[in-house]
């Protein structure tokens, strides 16, 4: 796949984009020698570029991918966390916040390809992702009671949203890791595939994604996060203000023209 350009933001995060696949973008985990631990310098660089793309309108899907063979990201970086003073993780901790929120609160649709370890702090990654495509030799877990914290980067709020609070709270206190098979099962990822195809799968479903309205994907998602929890009267008020934001738009105008003209639509994206 040609990389038509390319985006580094600091030294550890790169967004692509490539040759044949308009509108998607590809956010790249890069910190190899680390497995993509979260260090501090490498959240600011996550933030960053989700601050980036959130405001690029051209983009319609990014995919979430990792340039370590073994490895999606194995959360936080201890080694650094070491070094801290307990005023150091005090600084530190809006700054890791902001690399989770930023990946959650990205307002197209956002697909993660996890292959290899993706464990605490990077599992929550994926966990911020609207859906996860997995390959074989996935791993996830989220073991930070192991270490003596809990989930920070919004695990025991996104894993009951996907499993259910029991699983959840299992999954938690236990601390335990995950294999791919089992965890297809348990809903903690979304699409299994054959080993070293989850990026490939992931870029082609953001492709697929990416050929539908900007301005209906964009509410779409707005719809189902702000309706998750709520009961079903709110959830359809927000439903409808979602529709009322679309519905007069010229995304909805070509899209109806383009289908009894028989032809793709060619989106306004407004």
């Amino acid at each position: 796949m040609t990389v038509t350009s390319e985006q580094r933001y600091g030294e550890f995060v790169v967004v692509r984009r490539h040759e044949g696949q308009d509108h998607v973008a590809e956010l790249v985990l890069d910190r190899p020698k680390a497995m993509n631990a979260v260090s501090t310098d490498m959240a600011r660089s996550i933030a960053a570029a989700c601050d980036a793309l959130g405001a690029d309108r051209d983009v319609r899907a990014t995919v979430l991918t990792s340039s370590h063979e073994r490895a999606f990201c194995v959360g936080a970086d201890l080694k650094e966390r070491n070094s801290f003073s307990d005023a150091d993780l005090v600084r530190q901790r809006p700054t890791a916040r902001a690399a989770y929120t930023g990946v959650l609160e990205l307002p197209m649709p956002v697909i993660a390809a996890v292959h290899g370890f993706a464990l605490g702090g990077g599992f929550e990654l994926a966990l911020a992702c609207d859906v996860i495509v997995a390959d074989t030799t996935a791993l996830v877990g989220l073991p930070e009671v192991s270490v003596g914290v809990i989930p920070g980067g919004g695990g025991t709020q996104l894993l009951p949203r996907r499993v259910g609070a029991a699983r959840a709270a299992e999954l938690v206190f236990s601390a335990r890791r995950v294999e791919a098979a089992e965890a297809r099962e348990l809903g903690l990822v979304d699409e299994l595939v054959e080993a070293g195809r989850d990026r490939e799968e992931a870029l082609a479903l953001g492709a697929r994604i990416a050929a539908n309205s900007p301005v209906g994907l964009r509410a779409a998602k707005k719809a189902l996060r702000l309706g998750q929890g709520l009961d079903l009267r709110a959830g359809l008020e927000v439903e409808d203000a979602a529709w009322r934001s679309v519905a007069f738009s010229s995304d909805r105008a070509e899209g109806v023209a383009a289908f009894n003209e028989k032809r793709r639509p060619d989106w306004p994206g407004e």
